[in-house]
């Protein structure tokens, strides 16, 4: 039995007996399930998986992540020890590259602790190996920081957050649930009620608009931002999104196609453009500070990619410096990454915004 048909049999047991189940209940379900969820039976990225993640283009992503934190540390006089996390590491190709760009840095790497935020067993192995000589921990959720101070990189982390998607009505809010059309799973309407979290969204929405909420990003980010705006640190989310959420944004990948959010279950990636304002209403409401959302090509190319790539071209011709030149497009030419992607930036209030997103 595939795991589309195995995890279809049980989604459709679920919902016979309980009824209709929100997006948020059937991504969870599609991601996380122990036993056919999609990140926690396979390695999903790269070539031969299904997306490619900013770290597995260029080693360039995670050289400048790691040295703007770094800077970040010196900036903020060099705690020790200190938690160097990042949530939803994949195979650890970013703090692998985040690591070996700073090896210069003095005390960097005496003073961190590795800590990796990963349920998945499969990847769990994929980072012990690449990131064997720094002895990472493993935590199953930011719950678990140390209370200590923090730098944090979330790279298309957020994105893969089970969300709900609410249809704008007459008479209120209609979510939209996974339900059962002829015994196949199909998309239907709740009737519309109020919802409080969305009463903010009347003023800037019309009947038929589609407003996605993500609650389990809230406690996540109150965790990070409550460790940085206690003990210091920072933090750099990027993903892909906006500032505000506005239309279905859910999409499913498999092997790099798009499919129907219902076609597989459990063998393709779900995702969805994350809303950067509740992330940094809620990191504010836990004691940090929040850098404006920059674009992932301005904040690279503050950051100094482009010297970074014509240094390493120097090194290379046909089709390595076509591959170079190719990634460098990829991170930040608008077209590409360089806009869609935001960056997030978390400081305390004592310090100055991470390197990349000052003003």
């Amino acid at each position: 039995m595939t795991t589309t048909t195995a995890l279809t049999d049980l989604l459709t047991a679920r919902i016979r007996a309980e009824g209709p189940i929100t997006i948020a209940d059937y991504m969870a379900d599609c991601l996380l399930h122990p036993g056919h969820g999609y990140y926690a039976t396979r390695d999903p990225f790269g070539a031969k998986g299904d997306f490619i993640t900013a770290p597995e283009i260029s080693q360039m992503f995670g050289e400048l992540i790691g040295l703007a934190l770094a800077q970040a540390w010196i900036a903020q006089g060099r705690p020790r020890p200190f938690t160097l996390a990042e949530p939803g590491p994949g195979r650890g190709t970013l703090m692998a590259d985040l690591l070996r760009a700073t090896r210069g840095v003095a005390g960097f790497h005496d003073a961190a602790q590795v800590t990796l935020i990963e349920a998945s067993p499969v990847l769990r192995k994929a980072q012990r190996a690449r990131l064997a000589d720094h002895a990472p921990r493993w935590i199953e959720s930011a719950a678990q920081l140390p209370e200590a101070p923090l730098f944090l990189i979330a790279n298309e982390f957020f994105d893969a957050l089970p969300l709900r998607q609410f249809q704008r009505e007459t008479t209120g809010w209609a979510e939209r649930r996974v339900a059962l059309e002829h015994d196949r799973l199909a998309l239907a309407l709740s009737a519309p009620a109020e919802v409080p979290a969305l009463a903010h969204r009347l003023a800037d929405t019309r009947p038929g608009d589609v407003v996605e909420l993500c609650p389990a990003a809230v406690p996540i980010m109150a965790e990070i931002a409550g460790r940085i705006a206690k003990h210091g640190g920072a933090a750099l989310i990027v993903d892909y999104g906006d500032w505000r959420s506005l239309g279905d944004t859910l999409q499913a990948l498999r092997a790099h196609q798009p499919v129907g959010i219902l076609d597989c279950p459990g063998d393709a990636d779900l995702t969805a453009h994350v809303d950067f304002e509740p992330l940094a209403q809620t990191a504010r409401r836990a004691g940090a500070h929040t850098a404006p959302l920059v674009g992932q090509g301005l904040f690279l190319e503050r950051l100094g990619i482009t010297a970074r790539a014509q240094a390493l071209a120097r090194n290379l011709s046909g089709g390595a410096l076509d591959e170079l030149v190719a990634a460098h497009r990829r991170l930040t030419h608008p077209e590409e990454m360089g806009t869609l992607f935001k960056v997030l930036g978390l400081f305390p209030g004592s310090a100055s915004p991470p390197p990349g997103l000052e003003q």
